[in-house]
């Protein structure tokens, strides 16, 4: 068998997407952690009913605030001193912060620790999928991205079960231990071998962001793989994380529960995720499976208005639709990985998740905003309707990746 051969031969399931994949089911845990007991944790710390929507988008806007510096600062780290260290960082100050989350005996705390949390979450993505990305062939790299993402998104899903068995505190403090846990398995680890080549050369500037915000050209394309994926945080951070205000505004039969939601459209994302990563890889393509995923949720947005007055199982399972088509964040972090050199890959493979979570910021902004003219519902579908329309014009102005060397460097 000829070395090129035996490459090929290697199983998916390599040390870094088994670790990665299971750092990830922690990472994507907490993340949504604070949108699953948004309600009943206020709730408990005495902020008043009318205040639970507005106390709640600061507190969301306060966690992805920090994953937005966050997403910068461990890109930068992963190409200055490696995926490696960034995995080990990340993860240890997000779980303390977890931990620390389940003693608050106020919001002020309570926003300060999501801003720790978030910083610490920013990380672990990023880092993941440029290991990933770097040490599987080419002709595997999307099958283990689908993996990484569908085995971590289901993080979600569990997330979602362990508030309704437990109280907001324990969720917290167990999503910290699992975390601490997971620090462990990281020794195990290879630095990538593509990050040691160019570490030892002296020629090449790593994780430098004026090379990224200094060219045009190259912030066009970081922009552009931004923009693709943010409809996917319009869904979880308007239409899943509101879900009981914009279900009660819509006449539900029931009340709409923010954990359940989440649990719901989370299982469609994490099937979404392995499904999407296994098709870019049959169809050669990771552009068109993208554009068919964004087709699919632009048709189920359009649906959304068509649910006054129905049960919450009907609002559960468009969530669900509506996760299956979003449930393309492996390709998005993929084509983000593949349109970079080795000398900046993890920072715009780090920060491109991070702004797009971050992105739910203004839209969280723009739709509190639109609220008291539009009401929930009218003011939530046009800012998904922005989302969408930024998400196809970014599809269009990126390069087709799929089975692109990955061996080489961003010059200039």
């Amino acid at each position: 068998m000829s070395p090129s051969q035996t490459t090929k031969s290697l199983s998916i399931l390599t040390i870094p997407v088994v670790v990665g994949a299971l750092g990830y089911f922690v990472d994507i845990f907490d993340l949504v952690l604070f949108s699953v007991v948004r309600t009943p944790s206020l709730r408990d710390l005495g902020v008043p009913p009318e205040q639970l929507l507005s106390t709640g988008v600061v507190l969301l806007n306060l966690q992805m605030t920090g994953m937005l510096l966050g997403g910068f600062l461990w890109g930068v780290l992963g190409d200055r001193r490696g995926r490696r260290s960034v995995l080990f960082g990340s993860i240890l100050l997000y779980s303390v912060a977890n931990l620390a989350n389940a003693f608050v005996t106020d919001v002020t705390w309570y926003g300060v620790l999501r801003f720790v949390a978030g910083l610490g979450l920013a990380g672990e993505l990023g880092a993941a999928i440029t290991l990933v990305a770097e040490t599987l062939p080419k002709d595997k790299r999307g099958y283990g991205t689908g993996l990484v993402a569908g085995i971590g998104l289901s993080g979600a899903v569990a997330s979602g079960l362990v508030v309704e068995m437990f109280s907001w505190r324990v969720a917290y403090g167990l999503g910290g231990v699992l975390g601490l846990g997971l620090l462990a398995m990281r020794f195990g680890m290879r630095e990538s071998g593509l990050f040691e080549n160019v570490a030892s050369r002296k020629d090449v500037r790593r994780g430098d962001l004026r090379m990224l915000f200094g060219d045009r050209k190259r912030l066009a394309r970081f922009a552009a793989c931004v923009g693709i994926a943010v409809p996917v945080w319009f869904v979880v951070g308007i239409l899943v994380t509101f879900s009981p205000e914009l279900a009660a505004a819509m006449g539900a039969t029931g009340p709409v529960l923010a954990g359940r939601a989440i649990l719901w459209c989370y299982a469609g994302i994490a099937i979404g995720d392995v499904l999407s990563g296994f098709w870019s890889q049959w169809r050669g393509s990771r552009k068109k499976v993208v554009r068919d995923m964004l087709i699919a949720v632009t048709v189920l947005v359009a649906m959304f208005p068509f649910l006054r007055g129905v049960s919450p199982f009907a609002f559960y399972f468009l969530f669900f639709l509506l996760g299956l088509a979003t449930g393309y964040w492996a390709v998005f972090m993929t084509l983000s990985a593949e349109n970079f050199g080795t000398n900046l890959r993890a920072t715009v493979t780090t920060a491109v998740p991070n702004l797009v979570r971050g992105s739910v910021v203004l839209l969280t902004l723009a739709f509190d905003a639109g609220r008291s003219a539009l009401g929930p519902v009218s003011s939530a579908l046009t800012v998904g309707t922005v989302a969408l329309a930024i998400a196809f014009f970014s599809l269009a102005n990126l390069d087709e990746t799929h089975a692109k060397d990955l061996s080489y460097e961003e010059v200039g």
